[in-house]
C-alpha cells in the first residue's frame, strides 16, 4: 500500500499493469518511460526471457514534486503474464495501489484475457485486495492490427461497468497516456476517501493531477495533434 515518509517529504505509489503474456505491459511502460520528463524518471528495468517479454517486473519510478512540498514516487511495475509464473505475479501485485489491466484487442485471444482477468480478481482477493474497491482501468492495446476486436463490442461488454476502458496502440504511443492519467486520478480520490488525503497533506487533487500531467504535457500534445 501507498508508503507515507513525513521525514523526507516522500509519498510513494505502486501502480501495477497486469495482463497477458504479450499484450503490451511493457511497452506501456517504455512508452511512459520515454514520455516522462527526463530530470523526474529513473531507469526502466526489464528482464526479457524466451518465454516472455517480462519474466519479473519493469521497474520505472517517477518522481513528481507537488505544490505542498512533498514528493511523490509512482513506483510502476508490469507482471509476467504466463500462468506459470503466478506465484510472481501475485508477489508483484501484492500492495498495489492501482491496477492497470492490458488487454490484447486480437480476437484469437478473447479467452487468453478473460483468463487474465479472472486470475488478477483472484490474486486481489488471496492478498486481501477488494477488486470492487482498487483503483482500476482497462487498456485494449494492438488496436493497429487488423484482427482487433471491434471498439463497439468492447463498449458493450465494459460499458456497464463503470470501469475506465482505453483504446490504445502502445507501440505507436497512442492510449498509454490517457490510460495512465485515468488510473493516477482514480488513485487519488481512492486516497481522499480512505485518507481524506488534500486536507491531511495539503495536496489536492488539482495539484496533484497537474504535478502528473506536467510530466508528460509534451507527449499529451503531441499525441492530440497527431489524431
Amino acid at each position: 500500500m501507498a508508503e507515507f515518509n513525513h521525514t523526507l517529504k516522500e509519498i510513494t505509489f505502486k501502480l501495477v499493469y497486469y495482463g497477458p503474456a504479450m499484450s503490451g505491459k511493457t511497452t506501456n511502460l517504455q512508452m511512459i518511460h520515454k514520455a516522462a520528463n527526463s530530470k523526474s524518471r529513473g531507469d526502466l528495468m526489464s528482464l526479457d526471457t524466451e518465454g516472455d517479454r517480462t519474466l519479473f517486473f519493469d521497474l520505472l519510478p517517477i518522481e513528481i514534486a507537488a505544490g505542498s512540498g512533498f514528493k511523490v514516487k509512482l513506483k510502476m511495475f508490469t507482471v509476467p503474464g504466463q500462468v506459470q509464473h503466478n506465484s510472481t505475479r501475485r508477489m508483484v501485485l501484492r500492495g498495489a495501489d492501482a491496477v492497470a489491466f492490458i488487454a490484447d484487442s486480437q480476437q484469437e485471444l478473447e479467452s487468453a484475457n478473460a483468463e487474465s482477468y479472472l486470475n488478477l480478481q483472484e490474486n486481489l482477493k488471496e492478498l486481501g485486495l477488494d477488486p470492487k474497491t482498487m483503483p482500476f482501468a482497462i487498456q485494449f492495446n494492438k488496436r493497429d492490427l487488423p484482427n482487433a476486436i471491434p471498439a463497439e463490442l468492447i463498449q458493450k461488454t465494459w460499458g456497464q461497468t463503470g470501469i475506465p476502458v482505453f483504446m490504445a496502440s502502445a507501440l505507436e504511443g497512442k492510449g498509454v497516456i490517457p490510460t495512465l492519467d485515468a488510473l493516477v486520478k482514480l488513485l487519488f480520490q481512492n486516497l481522499e476517501t480512505k485518507y481524506d488525503f488534500s486536507r491531511k497533506f495539503g495536496l489536492t487533487e488539482e495539484q496533484f493531477m497537474k504535478a502528473v500531467r506536467d510530466n508528460f504535457r509534451k507527449a499529451a500534445e503531441k499525441t492530440k495533434a497527431a489524431s
